[in-house]
């Protein structure tokens, strides 16, 4: 949720309250904030010159540019009969995210797109950086190679539930990847919003994936989020025997009572490799 409301005017302000039935609004959401056909509003929603990453777009910078781009966005919103499924969403001081499920038009029906936005903040609320995450796949049918957008921190530290998470993940260790759950948890893959809940569930999920002679290895760039849910930036380094190009990714992980995972959201767009098989 990036934008910041006083920027708004009152009728907007008070449209986008009466919609969320909300008395007041921290930030005005990623979409909300298109839709309200005030471009100048996201404009001055940057601390400097605007700044954002789009996996269709690419790296848009500075007003010209970041106009056209809410233009484009709010048409193709229009155009594609988009209606928004909120999943998530934390707001922090310094930064924040945002996680929807977009319903649209495709070329042979409605189509499900998860999408997450990545906000970096000052402390005044207004916008640094703004970076969005989704897979091309449910719009054209394919993945599309994304290259990083932000360096590797080797002194990140994770939360104990998410580098464990981490760990068995990269090795391709399907039990301590499972056992990192709760009973009841799921994961949810890039490109689909379907869950795989349970420990049956999650072992079908994760033995496919590490079906491709190993696990998946991850540089890990930056953390956003409180204590109990957050929001892993990183970049795919590798996925079983395949050594890959670093591309861009964030998972967001929640955190259930017993301190194990509830839940994983993937947006990537990492092409699972081809199957490789010993000989």
């Amino acid at each position: 949720m990036p934008w910041v409301p006083e920027l708004f005017t009152a009728p907007a302000l008070q449209h986008l309250m009466d919609k969320r039935r909300l008395e007041e609004l921290v930030a005005v959401s990623y979409f909300d904030g298109f839709l309200a056909a005030e471009p100048d509003a996201l404009v001055e929603s940057f601390a400097g010159e605007p700044l954002l990453h789009d996996p269709v777009r690419g790296r848009v910078k500075g007003v010209p540019a970041f106009k056209a781009f809410v233009a484009w966005m709010r048409d193709w919103l229009v155009r594609r009969n988009v209606s928004v499924e909120d999943v998530n969403h934390v707001v922090l001081g310094r930064g924040g995210f945002e996680e929807v499920v977009l319903h649209l038009d495709g070329g042979t029906g409605r189509v499900a797109l998860p999408f997450a936005t990545v906000t970096d903040r000052r402390a005044d609320g207004r916008i640094d950086e703004l970076r969005i995450y989704h897979s091309n796949r449910p719009l054209t049918g394919r993945h599309a190679t994304r290259p990083p957008l932000l360096q590797p921190d080797p002194d990140l530290r994770a939360a104990d539930a998410v580098a464990e998470h981490q760990r068995a993940l990269a090795a391709g260790d399907l039990d301590a990847t499972v056992a990192a759950f709760e009973p009841g948890g799921y994961a949810r893959e890039p490109d689909d919003p379907a869950v795989h809940r349970g420990r049956d569930g999650l072992r079908d999920l994760y033995r496919r994936m590490f079906s491709y002679g190993g696990g998946i290895a991850q540089q890990h760039c930056k953390i956003v989020g409180d204590e109990r849910t957050c929001a892993l930036e990183y970049n795919v380094v590798r996925w079983g025997r395949a050594q890959l190009l670093p591309q861009a990714g964030v998972a967001v992980y929640v955190q259930g009572d017993s301190g194990k995972l509830a839940a994983v959201r993937v947006y990537d767009d990492v092409e699972p490799p081809l199957r490789q098989t010993s000989p």
